[in-house]
């Protein structure tokens, strides 16, 4: 399954790579659903340790492609 991530501020590439694979059972097409930073500022002593274990769906490649092509593509 191929699926195509389409950055939310590319509506017509979202829309016009989903016409062109409509007929193909094997391929999506979603919009990216990504927010920002969702954590709030807490003010600390550490302010920049990242208390976060590494987050398993953070694709830098990805966010590189959305932000230069627009859209990006995952197997």
């Amino acid at each position: 399954m191929l699926t195509f991530i389409v950055s939310r501020e590319s509506p017509e590439q979202f829309e016009y790579i989903k016409q062109a694979f409509s007929g193909e059972e094997t391929v999506r097409v979603i919009l990216d659903r990504r927010v920002g930073q969702r954590r709030r500022s807490e003010p600390s002593s550490e302010k920049n340790v990242e208390r976060r274990r590494s987050d398993r769906r953070s694709r830098q490649h990805l966010d590189r492609e959305l932000q230069t092509l627009g859209w990006a593509l995952i197997r």
